[in-house]
């Protein structure tokens, strides 16, 4: 192999730039882009930077409990959905752990509310770093 590791469709992720030290992901290989179910999403700036703020529910089953956010704006792209439809979105880049492994990722800003995860990490994502094993949950991230 080549030293990529193995992750299984669900895991753990932390964004500590974000302050999110536990999050569970539903690993998609067959989505480009990660995205994340944020609300109140605002443009604004950092400095003379363009940024965009949000409020992250980083616990599923508690949707009364918002981490306010802000992050410099990357991008802003034209998503299409899994129900089809296109939506353009914010995107920001922000480092991401995944066990011991640490590296930066791109993620799209959406209302995911009618989806079972908060985000979903995408092939771009995975790139060069893992395997997913589709048919095991939680390999490299503590439950």
């Amino acid at each position: 192999m080549n030293g990529r590791m193995i992750i299984g469709h669900i895991e753990n992720i932390e964004l500590p730039e974000l302050g999110i030290k536990q999050l569970t992901v539903r690993v998609d290989t067959g989505a480009q882009t990660s995205s994340l179910h944020v609300d109140n999403i605002q443009r604004t700036h950092i400095g003379h930077k363009p940024a965009v703020s949000f409020d992250i529910h980083p616990e599923i089953h508690n949707v009364d409990k918002t981490v306010p956010c802000t992050a410099l704006l990357h991008d802003i792209r034209k998503v299409k959905s899994s129900n089809g439809l296109s939506e353009q979105r914010y995107v920001i880049k922000t480092p991401a752990v995944l066990g011991a492994h640490k590296w930066d990722i791109e993620i799209t800003l959406t209302d995911r509310s009618d989806m079972t995860y908060l985000m979903l990490l995408g092939r771009q994502a995975l790139g060069e770093h893992f395997y997913m094993d589709a048919a095991n949950a939680f390999i490299a991230s503590q439950v």
